[in-house]
């Protein structure tokens, strides 16, 4: 699976932006998507996941209610819908898949990793 996440671009605090993720390779059907991200300097940090069914989605604390995640299995992609944004959101946003994951909010959970794209929020 090879995964391109894109969107990412430069908004003020409050704004929106919208995060894509294409798949490629394989249909994402029996896949659980996440979104993580990491801010210079940081550890990389979940931020929401998707069950492969879409039925189901786990967010971090702090985007509850600002954020979030779908995917359309039909057309391979993988969304994070951000809103109220904050300048501590900058951070490379990444996607990631797995197909089986147990908690799904940490990094080595996932085998496959998109890029990443530059999300910055300024005051």
């Amino acid at each position: 699976v090879q995964l391109q996440a894109f969107g990412g671009g430069l908004v003020q605090a409050g704004g929106s932006l919208n995060l894509s993720c294409a798949a490629s390779g394989r249909t994402l059907d029996n896949y659980f998507m996440a979104w993580f991200r990491q801010a210079p300097g940081e550890v990389r940090e979940f931020v929401a996941q998707i069950s492969w069914r879409g039925d189901g989605a786990d967010y971090a604390d702090f985007v509850k209610g600002r954020f979030t995640i779908s995917r359309d299995t039909a057309k391979n992609m993988v969304y994070l819908q951000m809103a109220s944004l904050k300048p501590e959101d900058t951070a490379v946003y990444y996607c990631a898949a797995d197909r089986s994951v147990r908690i799904g909010r940490y990094p080595y959970e996932y085998e496959y990793w998109g890029q990443g794209t530059l999300v910055t929020v300024s005051s």
